[in-house]
């Protein structure tokens, strides 16, 4: 494997923080910190929930329907609605879930994400899960800023308005970490169990999906499902997240529920298995 990526196949608007905010609560595991914000965290999630429009919603006050471009209809396209707690509930589907191969990262790339995916669709969805993972299990704020730079396209989410960077701030900040990276004492590891192409333009456009196994552990170990969608393009020999109005926030669920597989995720398989 290269870098931070692994992959395991699992049998069971603006950018904003995890659903977000109540998401983090779940992930710091601490009993004590839970209890002193649980309560500001409740107020937040009510205004971010509240506030929250879909990410074409600027543009359609101009256009709407037909007349938006088509990568702006792809992007924009809501997405499956789920109960907010289903990113906590193991409850697992009865029936096996659809799969999508994914093939393997072959070199390590910019700002030491794995790269090397082919020029598909499914290389695309590889490529976002690296991008995610790596900002992720760091937690911290400069490898995010290192790979925002290398990985997001100029017209792109900009770094304070990317739904990652948004992730780490609000990570660090909620677990009471002090600093611009989580401490050494701290462990944070996100595994893509599902994905999803959502819309292709031709050859070097699509929107794909990734739903992240995310675990943390500061005192205790807890878990979620983390749902994201991107615009990736390809660009100077590999996929990239590319320009244009951020898509539709992703469906957030617990890998291998029976809420992942009715909002349409794909159950990953490494593409040599």
């Amino acid at each position: 494997m290269f870098g931070r990526f692994r992959r395991r196949s699992r049998p069971t608007a603006p950018a904003q923080p995890w659903s977000r905010e109540r998401l983090l609560v779940m992930l710091i595991g601490s009993v004590l910190v839970v209890a002193l914000l649980l309560t500001g965290l409740v107020m937040a999630v009510v205004n971010v929930v509240a506030g929250h429009s879909q990410p074409a919603a600027a543009a359609s006050a101009v256009q709407t329907g037909s007349e938006l471009p088509v990568r702006d209809r792809i992007a924009a396209a809501p997405m499956a609605s789920v109960d907010p707690d289903a990113a906590f509930t193991p409850d697992p589907a009865v029936a096996d879930a659809a799969t999508i191969k994914v093939p393997m990262a072959s070199v390590v790339g910019p700002a030491e994400v794995p790269s090397g995916f082919p020029h598909t669709p499914q290389g695309a969805v590889g490529q976002l899960a690296a991008i995610e993972q790596t900002v992720l299990e760091s937690m911290s704020l400069p490898v995010t800023r290192q790979v925002h730079s290398e990985w997001v396209q100029a017209g792109g989410p900009s770094l304070e308005e990317w739904e990652l960077t948004r992730n780490v701030q609000s990570f660090l900040a909620s677990a009471r970490q002090g600093g611009q990276e989580k401490d050494v004492t701290t462990l944070v590891t996100a595994d893509p169990a599902a994905a999803m192409v959502k819309g292709v333009d031709g050859p070097d456009w699509t929107v794909v999906c990734v739903l992240m196994d995310v675990q943390a552990a500061i005192k205790t170990e807890s878990r979620m499902g983390y749902g994201l969608c991107q615009r990736m393009q390809w660009v100077d020999g590999r996929w990239q997240i590319a320009a244009g109005p951020v898509p539709a926030a992703a469906p957030s669920a617990w890998p291998g529920s029976r809420a992942a597989a009715e909002a349409g995720w794909l159950t990953w398989t490494d593409e040599a298995e």
